[in-house]
Formats: C-alpha cells, sequence, structure tokens
C-alpha cells in the first residue's frame, strides 16, 4: 500500500470519539469482544461435549480422540491465519475478511447449537477454522490502519484493543459454562448469538468510524495473476476432493493418520518459512543472522504454547475429573477455569508494562525473558502433579492447585507473548516483515499439532508422568536457552 492511501485512510477516519482514540477503535474494540467472546465460549465447553455421554448432551466419543480433535482444531485455526491474510492482502481486503470471517464462525456456532450428528460437528469445525482465520488476523491489521505511523496513540491503542479480547475471553467462559449446566445446545447458542452482536456492530458502525479503513487491498492480484491463482485453488480443491473420495473407502486417510499429517504440516510450514527468508536474495546478511537469532526463540515460543494451550484439553479434563467442584458453597462449572487466564492477564499486564518501562536499560533481554517463561511453563505443569504425589491420584483435588498453575503460566505468557511480537517486527527481513508475523503465529500452530500427538499418553495412571516429562523438558530447554543467551544475542546484531 503506498503511503499516499495510508494517509487518506487515516485522514478519512473520525480521530476523536474512544477514550481519545479514533472512533473506529470503538468498532473494532467491540467487534472483537464479541468474536473473542464467541470463540473462547465455544471452546471452553467443546471439549465436554465431544466425550460426555450421549445420554448427558454430549457426542460420547473417546477422551483421549476427544483431546487429539480439541488440539488438531487448535492448530488449524492458527495455521488458516496465514490464508486469511493472504485472502485479505491480494484479493478483498481486510474489512471484507473481517465481515466474511464473523459470518463463517456465527454460521459454525448455529451448526454446534443444533443437536446433530459427527457430521454436523465437523461441518462446524471447518466452518470455524476458517471464518476464525479470515476475521483474527485481519481486525488487528485495521487496528493499525486507523493511525498514522507517526501517532503516539497507537501502541495505546493495541492495548485497549487487547483489553478487548481479554475482556471477551473472560466473560463468556462463566456465562456459557452456567449454560452448559443444562444443555451443551445452549451455550453454543449463547456463542452463535455473541458473534451476531459483533457482526452487527462491525456492519452499522464501520462506514461511520472506520471510514477507509480495511478497504483498500494491499497487494492485489493482477488479472493475469487472478487467472493463474483461481485456477491453482479449483484445481486444488478437485484434487483434494478426490483424494477424499478414494481414501476414505481405502481406509488410507482415518482419525489417526489425518492427526499425524497435521502434525507433519505444523512443523513442515514454519520450517519452509525459515529456509525460504534465509535462502532469498532480497535478504541482507544481517537479517540472516537475526533469522538465525529467531529459531531458538521460535522453538521455546512452540515448548510454551505447547503447554499454555493444554488449558482447554488436559487441564479441562482434570479440572472436571479430578478437581471439587464444590467450593465455599459454591457448585463451580468446570469450563469456569478458562477464565483465569485472561482474568490474570488483564490483572497483571499493566505491571508487567510497568516493571519492564521501570527497569529500562537493565530488564532483561528478548531471550532471557523467553528463558523465563519457559521456566514458568514448566513450573506450571509441575505445580498441577503435586496433588496427586501427596494425596494419590484417585481423590479430588482443590480447585486453588488449577488457579495456581493458570497464574504462574500467566506469569511466563507475559514474558513471552508481547515481547515475542515486538521481537518478531524487530527481527523480521524487510521483504518478509508480514509473514514473519504469520510466522509466529505458526508456533501456536506447531504446538498444537504436536499437542495432538502427545494428549493421547494422559491417563489417570500416568498423570504424574505425563505433568513430571513435560514439565521437566520445558525447565531443561529454559536453562539450555538462558546458557545459550550471549550466543543469540550476538546473532541478533544490536537488536535488544
Amino acid at each position: 500500500m503506498s503511503d499516499l492511501n495510508k494517509q487518506k485512510i487515516v485522514a478519512s477516519v473520525p480521530q476523536k470519539g474512544f477514550f481519545g482514540h479514533p472512533k473506529g477503535l470503538f468498532t473494532l474494540f467491540f467487534t472483537e469482544f464479541w468474536e473473542r467472546f464467541s470463540y473462547y465460549g465455544m471452546r471452553a465447553i467443546l471439549v465436554f461435549y465431544m466425550y460426555y455421554e450421549v445420554s448427558k448432551g454430549g457426542l460420547g466419543l473417546n477422551e483421549s480422540t476427544a483431546l487429539a480433535i480439541m488440539s488438531i482444531y487448535g492448530s488449524l485455526v492458527y495455521m488458516s491465519g496465514v490464508i486469511g491474510g493472504w485472502l485479505a492482502d491480494r484479493i478483498f481486503g481486510t474489512s471484507k475478511a473481517v465481515l466474511y470471517g464473523g459470518i463463517l464462525i456465527m454460521f459454525g456456532h448455529i451448526v454446534l447449537a443444533l443437536p446433530g450428528s459427527l457430521t454436523m460437528f465437523f461441518i462446524s469445525m471447518v466452518l470455524i477454522v476458517l471464518g476464525t482465520g479470515l476475521l483474527k488476523p485481519n481486525v488487528s491489521s485495521v487496528v493499525g490502519d486507523i493511525y498514522s505511523e507517526q501517532d503516539n496513540r497507537r501502541d495505546a491503542g493495541f492495548s485497549i484493543f487487547y483489553m478487548g479480547i481479554n475482556l471477551g475471553a473472560f466473560l463468556s467462559p462463566l456465562i456459557v459454562g452456567e449454560a452448559m449446566k443444562y444443555n451443551f445446545h445452549l451455550g453454543f447458542g449463547i456463542a452463535a448469538i455473541g458473534m451476531f452482536f459483533g457482526l452487527l456492530v462491525f456492519i452499522y458502525t464501520k462506514k461511520k468510524n472506520l471510514g477507509l479503513a480495511g478497504t483498500y487491498v494491499a497487494n492485489p492480484l493482477t488479472p493475469a495473476e487472478k487467472k493463474k491463482v483461481f485456477t491453482i485453488i479449483g484445481l486444488s480443491v478437485v484434487l483434494l476432493a478426490g483424494m477424499i473420495a478414494v481414501t476414505i473407502p481405502m481406509g488410507l486417510l482415518t482419525f489417526d493418520s489425518f492427526i499425524v499429517m497435521i502434525g507433519i504440516l505444523g512443523i513442515l510450514l514454519p520450517t519452509m518459512y525459515f529456509i525460504v527468508m534465509y535462502r532469498s536474495p532480497k535478504t541482507t546478511e544481517v537479517e540472516r543472522s537475526r533469522i538465525i537469532a529467531y529459531i531458538p526463540l521460535f522453538i521455546a515460543s512452540v515448548m510454551f504454547w505447547a503447554i499454555q494451550e493444554q488449558g482447554s484439553t488436559i487441564l479441562a479434563v482434570y479440572a472436571d475429573k479430578r478437581t471439587q467442584l464444590e467450593f465455599l458453597g459454591i457448585h463451580i462449572s468446570p469450563a469456569w477455569f478458562q477464565s483465569l487466564n485472561p482474568l490474570f492477564i488483564i490483572l497483571l499486564a499493566p505491571a508487567f508494562a510497568w516493571f519492564w518501562v521501570k527497569l529500562g536499560d537493565r530488564q532483561p533481554s528478548v531471550p532471557t525473558k523467553f528463558s523465563l517463561a519457559l521456566l514458568f511453563a514448566g513450573l506450571s505443569f509441575l505445580v498441577i502433579l503435586l496433588p496427586a504425589y501427596f494425596g494419590g491420584a484417585n481423590s479430588l483435588v482443590s480447585p486453588l492447585w488449577l488457579v495456581l498453575s493458570y497464574f504462574i503460566v500467566v506469569l511466563g505468557e507475559l514474558c513471552l507473548s508481547p515481547v515475542g511480537l515486538s521481537a518478531t517486527t524487530k527481527l523480521a527481513p524487510a521483504a518478509f516483515s508480514a509473514q514473519t508475523m504469520s510466522l509466529w503465529f505458526l508456533s501456536s500452530a506447531a504446538a498444537q499439532a504436536i499437542n495432538a500427538q502427545i494428549v493421547k499418553f494422559y491417563t489417570p495412571e500416568t498423570e504424574m508422568t505425563y505433568f513430571g516429562v513435560i514439565g521437566g523438558a520445558a525447565i531443561v530447554l529454559s536453562i539450555l536457552l538462558f546458557l545459550l543467551v550471549p550466543k543469540i544475542q550476538g546473532y541478533m546484531k544490536g537488536v535488544r
């Protein structure tokens, strides 16, 4: 996008109106608030819906299968963001991507809200994966569009936007988790209504509040490219449909083989990104050095998210089956624990931001912060094995153990997630700045693809071993990364 277009976009957006920020931030804040409300509300009860017996309103799937599906679903959501970003950049712009994505998500939740078969369940998952891939990366891009690059409100605007994400993620498990006590489909219906509200906010306020933001196609396809791309997409769809039609009856494409395939893809995609960027003639020697520095950070991120994302899988099962849900006279829904992560982020993020600013030049380097994040992630898993060690694997444990585990992993998240986003923008080669951001999100996709392979090893009998091995591995990797800090810092070529 040219500088002229950027200036025209900013000029078209009313620059005062939402806590001293552009009016468009109101539209994007509440669009993302309701989208995250719907997503995290649905996610808070999804694994229970899959493995609860049919008589209890669930699908009656095997527990390990449900955990693997949950991980694969999370991986595909992050992978689809790469496609959503490309479609917005090359074909219809970010504003339309947000609109189309929200519609797909809403219909996905509506399908879940209707009592149906396993086939309907998978249809809903496809709709939500595609919709989230369109909406999630592009709504953040529109936030950037409404500020000029010199606007000193920009970082604060993103902080307010990030608060909307976490408010939606905090409230929805509490509401949907309560609905789950009565009926899973009622919970999914509430998630659908949440996305509907998000669409209403976006549709009815975007013209007045967003102006031209999101309407430009950053790098549109030429007529020749369009013909070539649409031909390739059409042939790919036909080929994929043909392969599915042949391999399923032959027994070659099973659920287990699909998990393996996504696991390979989760590792292969970021590997290809690194190779292409490193070997590109557009990448300078300094940028190649920074790519080398980025690799151990990426691996650390994969390890961290592999633990953090188990909050909606293994720890959800732990909350349901191993936790005393009567506490201080209150019956706790196991879905409510999903609100702890965003709650702690809302409470602690300002403190972390203040602490880093207070330290100034004395604050830890990026790789040191990543090693701290891994240390906290490992400790969060070691904490959760202690109840079984002291009380046995068959006794119900206090919910405070889960609260402590979530609290510790959030300490790690605040050392890694915002720091990783910032480091990605600094270490990215100039020619691959947007794609490097996609690469950062692929660390979560890779983590969940790996999780789909390892969650099947979790059983009541292997609980202590499971938490101990994974938590211990994170701590060992944390120590190794800390020892490599001087080396990594040298490859970063001045980036701290």
